[in-house]
């Protein structure tokens, strides 16, 4: 009876000794696109777009860093009418390089199935560009007026993320995160700016994310 009970702990909770070798490299990355409508008194359009691809190397075992290097851009437009026979449209955009260095600790909890967490440093460097027209029409006549603002922003953070990889063989594995406990500080190079500081902590499965990654199995 013990013995069978052994044995079915050892297949609940997955007790192994399969590990990640010191030496093994892999390579990953992220691609997200996002869009949304509003139905208000504006009309409102967001879009988001992230490409990070991303580098690992395992120092030891079941523990490597690596680094991430992309791209994102955000940009939100909005058409209002002021009454008066005036309309304003205006247009945010935000845009940077990023570079995300990281740390992520593997636990095995089956020849194929591992827990891991990631301490990831994210800095993102760009741009804001805010841009209004302005446009009346008075009987006959049109007036348009166009104004357009461009700050250097530089954004800094600490992230924690858990998340479950699984090898689908050597090779190929199937990894996702789940949630995020993290701080950001951000300001934009204009005089008199304030830092902007957000905080993240939670396990939200709405925030669930999921990726392909490639090892180079030694």
């Amino acid at each position: 009876m013990k013995k069978i009970l052994l044995a079915g702990a050892v297949a609940l909770f997955g007790l192994s000794n399969a590990q990640i070798a010191k030496g093994t490299t892999y390579v990953s990355g992220q691609v997200n696109y996002a869009q949304k409508e509003f139905n208000n008194s504006n009309d409102e359009r967001r879009e988001n777009f992230t490409i990070l691809p991303t580098v690992g190397y395992f120092v030891n075992t079941n523990l490597a860093v690596g680094l991430g290097v992309g791209y994102q851009n955000a940009n939100t437009k909005t058409t209002t009418d002021q009454g008066a026979n005036t309309v304003l449209k205006s247009k945010d955009t935000e845009s940077a390089f990023v570079v995300a260095p990281f740390v992520r600790k593997y636990w095995t909890l089956s020849d194929k199935l591992y827990i891991f967490g990631q301490l990831e440093v994210p800095m993102a460097f760009g741009q804001t560009k805010d841009e209004d027209t302005t446009t009346t029409t008075v009987g006959g006549n049109t007036t348009v007026t166009s104004t357009s603002n461009k700050y250097n922003k530089t954004t800094i953070g600490v992230n924690v993320k858990p998340g479950l990889d699984y090898f689908l063989n050597k090779n190929w594995t199937i990894e996702a995160t789940i949630g995020e406990f993290g701080y950001n500080t951000s300001k934009v190079d204009v005089d008199g700016a304030n830092r902007q500081n957000n905080y993240n902590f939670g396990l939200n499965l709405t925030s669930v994310t999921f990726g392909v990654k490639y090892v180079f199995a030694k």
